[in-house]
């Protein structure tokens, strides 16, 4: 007997979660048209693109858990679950369906052909292509900046304020050192006894 405890829980669990958040993007009304113009722009950005390996992956996790618990089923489970897949396989189209939905709430019609023109042209195109790079390389040359810039703010501020207070002022990266003993108040002398003269007798 193949023993799907845990799994069966954890799959209707995800379908459930799913059909609550597709349910929500679906009961506002949009137009065919909204959602012409959104499929043309999602097509456009390739944003579903990410989400082909979903299934694939869900198979392969679940044909690895069946099989562990049941070794010498491998053969068969292997063959079921790949072919459940396949027969899955077109309710891809349901997810495409939605992402237009989300983008049609989202964009007006017009919004949406203006974003499908733009990242089907070149620019667009390359944008796509080369955007995460150039992103990465930006935040590599806001790093150097910054440390460039915290340096600088601490060593200028740290000379300015020499020369109001004729003291070394330390950075915030710096230890600070001891502070000198408080001194100690001046004790008066000590009181000398007044001189008595001796008056010889006459």
């Amino acid at each position: 007997m193949i023993k799907l405890t845990g799994l069966g829980r954890f799959a209707a669990a995800t379908i459930l979660l799913s059909g609550i958040a597709f349910g929500s993007v679906s009961a506002q009304e949009v137009s065919e048209d909204q959602i012409k113009a959104a499929r043309a722009a999602i097509n456009a950005l390739g944003i579903t693109n990410q989400f082909d390996n979903i299934l694939p992956n869900l198979a392969e996790q679940l044909k690895s858990t069946m099989i562990q618990a049941n070794p010498n089923f491998g053969d068969a489970i292997n063959s079921t679950v790949d072919a459940t897949a396949l027969a899955l396989a077109p309710r891809r189209a349901d997810l495409e369906r939605e992402a237009a939905v989300t983008y049609a709430k989202a964009f007006s019609a017009e919004e949406l052909k203006a974003i499908a023109d733009f990242y089907t042209s070149p620019a667009g195109k390359k944008l796509l292509k080369d955007g995460p790079l150039a992103t990465r390389e930006l935040y590599k040359a806001a790093d150097i900046w910054s440390q460039g810039i915290s340096r600088d703010l601490a060593n200028q501020s740290n000379d300015a304020l020499q020369k109001v207070v004729k003291t070394p002022v330390v950075s915030p990266d710096v230890t600070a050192p001891a502070q000198p003993a408080a001194k100690q108040p001046a004790q008066p002398a000590a009181k000398q006894p007044a001189l008595k003269l001796q008056v010889p007798k006459q």
